[in-house]
């Protein structure tokens, strides 16, 4: 018997047979050795013939063919998908688990994304999925490794080059469902590649000084607008980091060490990169907003008795009037509780809150709130965030383990180390305002 496979051929052609042969056979288009085509290459052949002008097979079956073959591919197809979101598909908590057979458990830091892809969602996940952790446990937890984990924030884009011009891009990124929404979260976020960041600060003013934008007459002269100034600000990437102390034992638990990473590590450095945003001295530290020349500044004049919530409106006219929209106001939480439960002459309450859900957005006369103790009570920062900042990365939150510290390793101690490089470019200060709540004394 022959080795070739006993397989339908795709088509035929009409041709002269070879001496000896019957004239009247058709012979296949081809032969597969050792088994049936698969459809790829059915798919290929078949599309070949229909392309090839020169066929003088028969045509309609062809047709059929090349039929089924898009209905199988499709087939194919669609069960794929199914079996990725049977897989990805998850039980309500609380359910029974499948009967038989040992039930599967989800170690921590193992769980899909909310795509159902298997990568890690944040950086304790990443750290403990690290081929790296793996090593270092292997190896009897000697020596030293590091994790760097960067996620790109929702709605932005990054690059691998400080670009001449940045790209802005509007809207509020979602609240984080872990952690309270960071002051990071509402600047424009970059990637830089080197430890300088120069950038230009716009020192123009309020752009309805230099705007002499107007109708001309045909054949008139066009008006020229300016002047514009720019100062050119050379800094650094600053570095954040921390360290805490973890015994060999709770190293080795993936639930501890996610919990010490999520719960110590990376909110700590959030909560200190949000207080350098805000207030850093940019020298040995991050460049703060509120130390920024030139940012807009709203204090109630003498005798003013407004109170919280209109003060924060009548801040938001002097940004839009200084053709900078606001997108979203910093306060202190001591601030925005006199806000919240400021009532009018009847007892009613003046903003009204869902104190039902508190995972709902908080806004403010439109803008998003972000409450925060890195921002000093009385005082409150507002502004068009994207527009005015950005805050350029050099390096992701990265999480560093040794034995190597002092006496730790007689005490079967480790350590833990997490760390991140950035800075922020406040390069049109007139995007901001400081708002001050007390009015203003003689």
């Amino acid at each position: 018997m022959s080795n070739f496979a006993r397989v339908r051929p795709v088509g035929y052609r009409k041709g002269r047979a070879a001496i000896g042969e019957d004239p009247t056979r058709r012979y296949p288009i081809y032969a597969i050795k050792g088994g049936a085509p698969t459809l790829l290459e059915q798919r290929d052949e078949v599309a070949r013939l229909l392309a090839d002008d020169s066929y003088d097979g028969d045509v309609d079956e062809l047709l059929q063919r090349a039929d089924e073959i898009t209905a199988q591919i499709e087939q194919a197809n669609q069960r794929d998908a199914r079996r990725r979101a049977l897989q990805a598909a998850t039980l309500p908590a609380g359910d029974p688990q499948p009967q038989g057979g040992s039930q599967r458990r989800e170690e921590p830091g193992m769980q899909p994304d909310d795509r159902g892809n298997p990568g890690p969602v944040t950086v304790a996940e990443a750290f403990v999925r690290s081929a790296a952790l793996e090593h270092f446990r292997a190896n009897g937890k000697q020596g030293k490794f590091a994790v760097e984990h960067r996620a790109a924030p929702a709605g932005t884009v990054t690059t691998g080059t400080q670009p001449q011009q940045n790209t802005r891009v509007p809207g509020i990124l979602p609240q984080n469902p872990d952690f309270p929404l960071l002051v990071a979260n509402l600047l424009d976020r970059q990637t830089s590649d080197g430890t300088t960041l120069e950038y230009m600060r716009d020192t123009s003013g309020p752009q309805s000084t230099w705007n002499k934008a107007a109708v001309v007459a045909e054949g008139a002269d066009k008006p020229m607008s300016g002047p514009f100034t720019f100062d050119l600000i050379t800094t650094t990437l600053k570095t954040v980091a921390h360290w805490v102390p973890i015994t060999r034992q709770a190293a080795d638990d993936n639930g501890q060490l996610m919990g010490y990473i999520n719960g110590r590590l990376t909110y700590g450095l959030e909560y200190k990169m949000d207080r350098e945003i805000l207030t850093g001295n940019g020298t040995t530290e991050m460049q703060g907003i509120l130390t920024t020349p030139g940012i807009g500044t709203y204090q109630p004049p003498v005798g003013n008795t407004d109170v919280k919530l209109i003060t924060v409106r009548k801040a938001k006219t002097q940004g839009e009037l200084a053709l900078y929209p606001p997108t979203a106001v910093v306060m202190n939480p001591m601030d925005w509780q006199d806000i919240e439960l400021d009532e009018d002459q009847n007892g009613q309450f003046r903003v009204i809150a869902n104190v039902t859900d508190p995972g709902a957005p908080t806004r403010l006369w439109g803008l998003t709130v972000v409450t925060t103790v890195a921002m000093a009570a009385g005082t409150a920062l507002l502004g068009g965030f994207r527009t005015g900042a950005t805050l350029w990365e050099r390096q992701g939150i990265t999480i560093l383990m040794t034995d190597s510290h002092a006496d730790y390793f007689t005490a079967n101690t480790l350590v833990i180390l997490a760390e991140r490089r950035a800075n922020v470019a406040v390069h049109t200060p007139q995007a901001f305002v400081k708002i001050t709540f007390a009015a203003a004394t003689a």
